[in-house]
């Protein structure tokens, strides 16, 4: 019996060790994404960073840039024109959300038409949060949650009624707020720092490689997201194994 607790628990372990390995390089099952990351060596502009293994084409990364684009028909200029230095951040979100094969740790099953995963409560690292903030607090806005509650019928977003446009700075008061709520917790400000590796970067330089495959592997063997319970990993062990316990 002793013997059977022994395989068991080792099939348990390699189970678990690959459950961990399988989100490290890997690309969420969404709109525009690839089945799997690899090179894309036409990147264009600010998605240049994720050239070398990407989850984007070269063309979503052309879209990423445009004011309007087909990826998601979204108006960043729905209160007025966004500010160039507050737009290359939403560009940036873009190109990671959309690029990058480091994010499996928090990805989730979704429950939209669009998409059937989502990323979910991202340790984005401090700099980036509040340099977002920062550069973004005098554009202007009329909603908090930009995932949804717009009004689509001219078939891009537009304010609801009702709803005043104003400064990001009164609508998202603090870093957190902006970076947290704007895609309903895609995001989770935390106070590591960039470099750390204990938070992902929005903003690398790819010469010296990307710093988020270490944190991936770091939240992949110490996240609550990342890996399944103990219980979990036995339900993936073929039913003649399961019958010894």
């Amino acid at each position: 019996m002793a013997a059977r607790w022994a395989v068991l628990g080792l099939l348990a372990a390699c189970l678990a060790s690959a459950a961990k390995e399988s989100v490290l390089n890997m690309c969420m099952d969404a709109k525009h994404h690839k089945t799997q990351p690899g090179p894309e060596g036409a990147l264009h502009g600010q998605c240049v960073p994720w050239k070398d293994n990407a989850c984007c084409t070269a063309n979503t990364s052309m879209e990423a840039h445009q004011d309007q684009s087909y990826l998601y028909s979204f108006n960043w200029d729905h209160c007025g024109v966004m500010p160039d230095k507050c737009k290359q951040h939403f560009i940036q979100d873009t190109c990671l959300y959309e690029c990058s094969p480091n994010l499996g740790p928090w990805i989730h099953q979704a429950d939209t038409s669009w998409r059937r995963e989502r990323i979910l409560n991202v340790p984005l690292c401090k700099e980036d949060c509040e340099q977002w903030w920062e550069d973004c607090k005098d554009a202007v806005t009329c909603k908090e949650n930009w995932h949804k509650g717009w009004n689509w019928t001219s078939g891009t977003n537009q304010c609801p009624r009702g709803f005043m446009c104003q400064p990001f700075k009164y609508v998202f008061p603090r870093p957190a707020d902006l970076c947290e709520k704007i895609w309903s917790n895609s995001y989770k400000y935390t106070l590591e720092h960039r470099g750390g590796g204990r938070c992902i970067q929005m903003w690398f330089d790819p010469a010296n490689g990307n710093p988020n495959v270490a944190v991936a592997k770091y939240y992949a063997e110490n996240g609550r997201d990342a890996s399944p319970a103990p219980w979990a990993v036995l339900l993936l062990l073929p039913p003649a194994l399961l019958s010894l316990l």
